[in-house]
């Protein structure tokens, strides 16, 4: 019987399975295991991070954090769920405390003072629809204020739901694994995010 060529058993393995091998190097200490792991899921972290909370510097904040605590805490994975399910919980957990210290600051200003002059924190956000028809930029602007606005209303872990379920498309028996708790905690938690920010946007059709 012909032995396989080098490679073609690897070649072969489940991406599941090439990840948990991975995984597995990382817990024995290999850097450049490490390394590979944080490339694989690196744009999908920094991309959750902004959409959770709309802000360029605290999502890159939140990027580091969140591989820091990976790298410290890896030892601790067990398998019981998939890495993608414990990283999100890791990153949505920093995420839930930039939200909550959000509220107890009653919410960022939109426009901050630099030694420049007026930041408009927006404009982040806005950069691409500047060219777009007049109108249709002040609607964008307007119904952007308006959803932050809405979404400034909801409790951090209401946010955290309603942004997993409609911005990320998170199934809610995931959402529950992520955010520790079951899948009709989280649809109940959807249920009443979604009632808030229809009453905030009711006249917006």
């Amino acid at each position: 019987m012909a032995q396989d060529a080098p490679g073609a058993v690897g070649a072969r393995l489940s991406p599941k399975l090439d990840e948990a091998s991975l995984i597995r190097a990382v817990q024995r200490g290999d850097q450049d295991a490490f390394e590979q792991l944080v490339r694989a899921y690196d744009q999908s972290v920094l991309r959750l991070a902004v959409n959770l909370l709309r802000s360029q510097e605290d999502a890159r904040d939140v990027f580091q954090e969140a591989f820091l605590r990976v790298f410290r805490s890896i030892d601790s994975f067990r398998f019981d769920c998939s890495f993608h399910t414990w990283l999100y919980r890791i990153v949505t957990n920093i995420c839930l405390d930039y939200l909550r210290k959000r509220k107890v600051r009653k919410e960022e200003p939109a426009v901050v003072d630099t030694p420049e002059g007026p930041l408009d924190r927006m404009n982040d956000f806005q950069e691409e629809a500047a060219h777009a028809n007049p109108e249709r930029n002040l609607w964008n602007v307007q119904i952007g204020q308006r959803i932050e606005g809405a979404l400034g209303g909801l409790t951090p872990r209401e946010r955290m739901v309603f942004e997993l379920r409609h911005y990320q498309g998170l199934r809610l028996r995931n959402i529950g694994e992520i955010l520790g708790t079951s899948e009709e905690a989280a649809k109940n938690c959807l249920f009443r995010a979604t009632q808030k920010m229809r009453a905030k946007l009711g006249d917006f059709q």
